[in-house]
């Protein structure tokens, strides 16, 4: 059952929050006013929700040997680029061009969420959100993070486990 506040939750949410609750899988929508002038998405969501940077994670889109890949790790550090591609069993990777991630998933840059894309891609969690009982994602905009547990999300977007982060 999903816990949620009727004050934060978008009227038909987003398409993140709608496959969330489809799924059945327990989750709270954390909602705040996003400063198109903060330096960082991931920063502000965690300064805003009062939690740790390590709890809270940015969902990337990459280019791994051609194909799309999302990474999702916390904002605390960085995305190893090589620890990606050998995580999905290739050789190369680059960040994404920005315009054609938004045009894969469906979301806008600084709002992509790892959930309900209109293209499932390949996706890759860091290992260290096995350390939390639960992690903040991107909900689908600007301003709205999802908490939910790791596990969940890892089913949800059949993730790989794989250490894809640095500090």
């Amino acid at each position: 059952m999903a816990k949620k506040s009727k004050k934060q939750q978008p009227s038909g949410g987003t398409p993140a929050t709608v496959a969330l609750t489809a799924a059945g899988v327990t989750y709270t929508v954390h909602a705040y006013e996003h400063d198109p002038a903060h330096p960082s998405y991931g920063e502000e969501a965690a300064e805003a929700m009062g939690v740790s940077p390590a709890r809270v994670f940015k969902t990337l889109v990459a280019d791994v040997d051609g194909a799309l890949t999302v990474a999702v790790v916390p904002v605390a550090g960085q995305l190893d680029l090589k620890a990606l591609a050998a995580a999905v069993g290739g050789k190369r990777a680059a960040m994404a061009d920005p315009a054609l991630a938004e045009r894969t998933t469906g979301y806008v840059r600084g709002g992509i969420s790892p959930l309900g894309q209109r293209k499932r891609l390949a996706t890759v969690l860091d290992a260290s959100a096995s350390d939390h009982a639960t992690i903040c994602v991107s909900a689908g905009r600007r301003g709205l993070e999802v908490e939910l547990s790791p596990d969940d999300l890892a089913r949800l977007t059949g993730a790989v486990l794989a250490p894809i982060g640095r500090a």
